[in-house]
């Protein structure tokens, strides 16, 4: 499953890192402490590796009309 922003694509990023105990969970805040505690390494290989060229950098939330 590929990220849908910048901001994913980075947090996921964080999150692998300290799950492979290359930085502290202390550190991590937001979504990357949310993420590092419910999803797998795998799942978070699949987000991190996302290429960001095309990816916009937060989410927009679609209006209703």
């Amino acid at each position: 499953m590929p990220a849908k922003s910048k901001k994913q694509q980075m947090a996921a990023g964080a999150a692998l890192s300290a799950k492979r105990g290359e930085t502290k969970k202390s550190k991590l805040r937001g979504a990357s402490r949310e993420m590092a505690g419910s999803m797998s390494k795998s799942q978070l290989e699949d987000l991190a590796k996302t290429k960001r060229s095309k990816l916009p950098k937060k989410k927009t939330a679609k209006s209703r009309g």
